[in-house]
């Protein structure tokens, strides 16, 4: 392929979905939501890598050049885009690899205060009450909003990985390539956004229709057990809302956004504040 490859990450129910649909309007963008390719990756290399069986006949490069294949092969469809956003909230741990694969990649992450996150993961399970989603392995961790909110947070599961990742590649040698969108921002001013991305990876801004967006991904959504999870609505905007949490579950995780503090990163960063710490918008 000759085009160029970015990526968006970050937290999940952060706007990266709608950050995808706004940028697939660009007829010389392609994105979407979170593809295999980062899954791929790592099988490679866990089936390439030390102590495998392949790990000491196969060389660096010819792993640089196999990986770089992955890329090449999932999106040879869409060889005809200039630009490609792969989307997966592992790469903010890749960093090393993407700047080895791609030295002028670009990485977007979306942020957003980690207690709304949660608080917009519950919403949509209990949306979904005749479901048993697959987001919790057993009824211990699906009982309550409790149990739930500490199951997404431990270090390996939908909240909590990302956020470590995201951690990694903020104090990281190459944070300078990072850029994070806050998720109100985003929601609130789409058109005040959208050309400072552009100016980040360098492309020649495309006037978006922010009254006319469309994404959906039903049949994901259904093998999750939590449908609606990737829809974006038409209009980008934003409804004040309560939190549904309880008080002191809504105080705990509010305390994580550690990107308000830049002072020991390179980072790039947009952001915003809302005027109510207890009220918030959901636009997907």
């Amino acid at each position: 392929m000759t085009g160029s490859f970015h990526f968006i990450s970050g937290l999940p129910r952060s706007g990266s979905t709608l950050l995808a649909a706004l940028l697939l309007q660009n007829p010389k963008f392609h994105a979407g939501m979170t593809s295999p390719v980062g899954s791929l990756f790592k099988g490679m290399i866990n089936q390439l890598g030390a102590g495998s069986e392949f790990g000491s006949v196969v060389t660096t490069d010819q792993r640089k050049r196999l990986v770089h294949g992955i890329f090449n092969s999932y999106y040879a469809d869409h060889a005809d885009k200039e630009v490609i956003f792969d989307t997966n909230r592992m790469w903010c741990a890749h960093l090393s690899v993407l700047k080895d694969l791609f030295p002028e990649s670009k990485i977007i992450a979306c942020v957003r205060n980690v207690a709304w996150v949660m608080d917009s993961i519950e919403r949509r399970y209990r949306s979904n009450p005749y479901e048993i989603t697959r987001l919790f392995n057993d009824d211990n961790e699906r009982s309550t909003v409790y149990s739930r909110v500490e199951t997404l947070a431990q270090r390996n599961r939908l909240v909590g990985y990302p956020w470590t990742a995201l951690k990694d590649a903020f104090y990281g040698e190459h944070a300078e390539s990072l850029l994070l969108v806050d998720y109100d921002l985003l929601a609130q001013a789409p058109g005040k956004v959208l050309p400072l991305i552009y100016q980040f990876i360098g492309e020649e801004y495309f006037e978006h229709d922010f009254e006319n967006v469309s994404y959906d991904a039903p049949e994901f959504d259904s093998s999750l057990g939590l449908h609606g999870l990737h829809k974006v609505r038409s209009k980008v905007g934003i409804d004040i809302r309560r939190t549904i949490l309880p008080p002191d579950l809504f105080e705990q995780y509010s305390q994580l956004s550690f990107w308000k503090d830049t002072a020991n990163s390179r980072v790039n960063v947009i952001s915003a504040r809302m005027p109510d710490k207890n009220a918030q918008g959901e636009t997907v």
